[in-house]
């Protein structure tokens, strides 16, 4: 690649103070991870046990017992885990960070003597490691244990985790590859690729960035791993797998042929999340193409406004391109994580902020959404117009909640919210030795070494309800550096000014590019226009056909019953819709909401009849929108995003 990769900074070095986000945040260390922590020690009595913390003390011979839950069950502690560490880093609590060791120590015993870890296999069929690759998630399991493992060590200095993280990484790496005597099959559920690359970074050991390129290649190759794999399976774990293509797990053709985002959604995009990597490590341009073809693919033709992406819930998968129904959509929360993730390597090796306007779309919205403002509610899925009615186990709705649950059986999701808002600052801010570029108008102060120079950020906003952001950049001596700031996709009239003189940058990728000396103390204030706006979709997406969806930056809104009425979908817009702005300080701890005057298929005549050649009245209505993060935190009601509009 033409340029070195860029990189976060390190949370602990970044106070977020964000009107958006802190609450999130917050709500991460003050409610999530303590109410989580509970939940995986079996200590809530309004929902099914986890088991997780019990396999765990079992597999340890601290417990007696057998093993329950899902395959992946030791997932949810690693995640809360990682969540912990990175909560760590921007508030010190040593309670918290002693129980952490507690539990480092509590799978530190349940390790067995040749590095091997899952709760599932040691204490259910021992017999059987790595034998059924399909299914089973042993790879998977072990990618989130390694990507705790690394930062922990990073939050704490602490390497105990890492260590024992590292002898399985170790056995992973001697079993699997081309050798004689090696495994040559790869994950079904793909994760260990990225995290054997986070491995790499945090110890400096090559083979654990070699193992990962070697998951990549090996997949999809002829014949197929898992087809040679079924043949001894005597029943599946998982039924519905005997359905499935090969599609399904991304392994129908080699990765290098992959050009559309296929299968199941979380499993594909933590590949191109490793993919991205590889092709930088490598310096691998066919590699880094085919992630580009597939990032195209994902947000061109098969992604949500709200960045959403996975429209079947047979599969959890992607289908084709422009099969986005708003109703029956699965959307999982897991894969909005990864998305934002796949899009935050992108913009750091190749520094075009197209991927951060994806990423701030999906952090915004569907993310928020996943978790309730108490904290201790969740969406595994996010659809996009909702009646709860309908939403009943024989419907095919079924998998739509018109609420937020408490738990799940299969938990990714509460945990990968979790650890993905306690690292928020990750995504604020990419650097290198001579450059700081901003990616979001979070409020946050930093502190940044660049060209041996301490360089202060203190970023000012009441983003998203306003673009107008101030950056007051700061240092003790005289620093040459570039400063580069995102232009947002949906800015109006973008300008900057430095020390109250308006400036014109250049402009590279989406950056406007600052490259000068800094003397001591600059005020920049950025200004743009983001008014509330409705827009429109491409009309191969059958489901959005003549609707409009409002949006004000970043931020889709919905309309909820709660604040309208019931039978949203018989609401259209007025043509040349006015949409008038507002906050509400009581609302939901304060809000932007939009009005707009609108119609309402109306035909108080029409008595019992299903179906009539009487023509549809409409009377004169108010509705109100509100951010479709915050939908269901009120009472249970209908819930629309795209409304219909007019010709």
């Amino acid at each position: 690649m033409n340029n070195k990769k860029l990189s976060s900074l390190p949370l602990g070095n970044i106070n977020i103070n964000d009107s958006y986000f802190t609450r999130y945040i917050d709500l991460v260390s003050d409610v999530i991870i303590p109410h989580q922590w509970s939940i995986l020690n079996d200590l809530e009595t309004n929902m099914e046990p986890s088991h997780c913390i019990a396999n765990l003390k079992i597999a340890a011979g601290e417990e007696q017992g057998s093993f329950s839950g899902m395959v992946f069950q030791d997932t949810d502690a690693a995640k809360w885990l990682e969540a912990v560490a990175y909560s760590l880093q921007t508030k010190p609590d040593p309670i918290l960070e002693k129980k952490a060791d507690e539990l480092i120590n509590l799978i530190a015993k349940a390790q067995q003597p040749d590095g091997y870890l899952n709760t599932y296999f040691t204490l259910t069929a021992p017999g059987e490691r790595f034998q059924n690759l399909e299914e089973c998630h042993e790879l998977y399991t072990a990618g989130h244990f390694i990507e705790a493992a690394v930062a922990y060590d990073q939050a704490t200095g602490k390497r105990k985790f890492l260590d024992v993280m590292c002898r399985f990484a170790d056995l992973i790496c001697a079993t699997f590859g081309m050798e004689k005597g090696q495994i040559h099959g790869y994950p079904g559920h793909q994760e260990i690729e990225l995290a054997l690359i986070r491995l790499y970074h945090a110890t400096e050991e090559k083979r654990y960035l070699d193992t990962a390129k070697y998951f990549i290649e090996q997949r999809g190759q002829t014949p197929n791993y898992f087809d040679e794999e079924s043949k001894h399976k005597k029943e599946y774990i998982f039924p519905d797998f005997k359905d499935f293509d090969r599609e399904y797990s991304q392994s129908h053709v080699p990765v290098r042929q992959q050009d559309k985002a296929v299968g199941h959604a979380v499993r594909a995009l933590y590949m191109y999340i490793a993919v991205a990597d590889l092709a930088y490590e490598y310096d691998d341009s066919q590699l880094m193409d085919v992630c580009e073809t597939l990032w195209e693919n994902v947000v061109n033709r098969q992604m949500y406004i709200t960045g959403s992406v996975g429209s079947s819930a047979f599969g959890e998968r992607f289908t084709v391109d422009y099969d986005l129904p708003n109703d029956t959509n699965y959307s999982e929360t897991c894969a909005t994580v990864a998305l934002a993730q796949w899009g935050l390597r992108l913009a750091q090796i190749k520094r075009d902020a197209k991927y951060m306007d994806i990423v701030e779309r999906a952090l915004y919205n569907t993310l928020v959404a996943g978790v309730s403002l108490s904290g201790k509610e969740f969406f595994y899925v996010n659809p996009l117009e909702v009646q709860p009615r309908t939403c009943h186990p024989s419907s095919s709705k079924r998998h739509v909640k018109p609420v937020r649950q408490k738990w799940f059986a299969c938990a990714c999701c509460p945990p990968n919210v979790a650890r993905t808002l306690a690292s928020m600052g990750n995504f604020i801010y990419m650097v290198d030795d001579d450059s700081i570029f901003i990616n979001l108008f979070l409020t946050n102060k930093t502190a940044v070494n660049v060209n041996d120079g301490k360089v202060e950020l203190e970023m000012c906003s009441d983003f998203p309800n306003s673009g107008h952001i101030t950056v007051c950049v700061e240092t003790t001596s005289s620093v040459a550096f570039s400063l580069a700031v995102r232009i947002p996709d949906y800015a109006e009239n973008f300008s900057v000014k430095l020390d109250h003189e308006p400036v014109s940058p250049i402009v590279q990728k989406g950056y406007a590019i600052f490259d000068r000396m800094w003397n001591q103390k600059t005020v920049m204030e950025i200004d743009f226009k983001m008014a509330a706006k409705i827009i429109h979709c491409n009309p191969r997406v059958r489901a959005n056909i003549q609707k409009g969806a409002i949006v004000k930056g970043p931020v889709v809104y919905c309309l909820e019953q709660t604040d309208n009425f019931e039978n949203l979908a018989a609401i259209v817009l007025e043509e040349d819709v006015e949409l008038t702005e507002s906050y509400d300080q009581s609302l939901m701890g304060g809000v932007t909401v939009i009005q707009a005057k609108a119609k309402q298929i109306s035909s108080p005549e029409w008595g019992g009849e299903l179906y009539s050649g009487k023509r549809p009245q409409y009377k004169s209505v108010d509705i109100k929108a509100v951010p479709y993060g915050l939908w269901g935190n009120r009472e249970a009601g209908e819930m629309i995003v795209w409304i219909h509009s007019p010709i």
